[in-house]
């Protein structure tokens, strides 16, 4: 008889639930939370480390560490990170200046990483200081630019613009909010104008401004993150979708209008994120209701930083000859 190997914190969810030893742990942890053991099934593919960012704070480090401990009898295993690994291009972005937004957490962190640990110079931009502090102290200085601001404000836009200077290679448009999942005749004035703001109109506005220096060079590469929900109707509420939606228009119309010129500008459609927008604290009862079981066959969660992959290939010239597309990063979902 074949011994199993150990549980680790980088087994998948999967691992954990088809083991003898871990099985009873997780059910024990979701009996805890009041949840089902089919919520987990999106994420079986995921390591069980991921649980930790999927609960978006409710999960602490000290309760997978004591999962492992427990699963092995009080024993901390080596731990061997399996399945997909993110592979670092050196030099992809070397001399580039990109500006991310949305990069002091979740696919905007991910992506502003991975550009700077690639050779770019990244403007980080988000609302939070102590977030973009934080990735910035990560790497040498002048890698990483912070700028603290809201996209949805012409002041904050010129700001950016002028932290990077008079070359823009690139632009990553990540920062996103998501809506109260309602529909049409419960969505509020303050929640359509709130979504729409941040994940088209500020989306639009950066676009805008950074336009003139790519016209300059004779080149630019433009990623904007648009959703699932900009390639179909029941994956969210009426603003995001309407919002995502627009995304995807912005995309094709400037990818149409300065292709002729060198500039590419593409998008990329998430599906279920392991650190991707909080979910609405006071969903809409009826929209919930009408969209969960579609949120359901949610193939596969992932990760920030598989998303930050699909992005960063865009973005980068290995994407050269790729214009005015919608690339679905959503683990098979768009095909069901």
């Amino acid at each position: 008889m074949t011994e199993s190997k150990p549980l680790t914190a980088h087994s998948t969810i999967g691992e954990w639930l088809d083991h003898p030893e871990g099985a009873p742990l997780i059910q024990g942890l979701l009996a805890q939370a009041g949840v089902g053991e089919e919520m987990l099934a999106p994420v079986r593919g995921l390591p069980l480390q991921q649980l930790v960012a999927l609960s978006q704070g409710q999960l602490p480090q000290s309760v997978v560490d004591d999962l492992v401990l427990q699963a092995n009898g009080g024993i901390m295993p080596e731990d061997v990170e399996t399945g997909w690994v993110e592979k670092v291009t050196p030099g992809r972005f070397d001399g580039r200046t990109v500006i991310v937004t949305g990069a002091a957490s979740g696919i905007g962190r991910a992506t502003a990483s991975r550009i700077a640990r690639e050779g770019g110079r990244v403007i980080a931009v988000d609302i939070s200081a102590e977030r973009l502090d934080d990735l910035a102290a990560g790497f040498p200085a002048g890698t990483v630019t912070t700028v603290v601001g809201d996209i949805t404000k012409q002041d904050d836009i010129d700001a950016i613009v002028a932290a990077a200077g008079d070359r823009i290679d690139a632009l990553a448009n990540i920062a996103g909010v998501n809506d109260d999942f309602s529909p049409a005749h419960e969505t509020s004035d303050a929640v359509w104008e709130r979504t729409i703001g941040i994940n088209l109109t500020g989306g639009f506005k950066l676009t805008r401004a950074v336009l003139p220096a790519m016209l300059r060079a004779g080149a630019g590469s433009i990623v904007n993150v648009a959703s699932e929900a900009g390639l179909r109707g029941n994956a969210s509420g009426t603003a995001y979708t309407v919002s995502k939606h627009g995304v995807v228009g912005l995309t094709r119309s400037t990818a149409f209008m300065y292709g002729p010129q060198g500039i590419r500008v593409n998008a990329v459609a998430p599906g279920g994120v392991a650190t991707g927008i909080p979910m609405p604290a006071h969903p809409s009862e009826s929209g919930t209701a009408r969209l969960t079981p579609f949120q359901q066959q949610i193939p596969t969660i992932a990760t920030a930083e598989q998303l930050a992959a699909s992005i960063t290939f865009l973005l980068s010239d290995d994407g050269v000859n790729i214009n005015g597309a919608v690339l679905p990063s959503d683990g098979g979902w768009s095909v069901q």
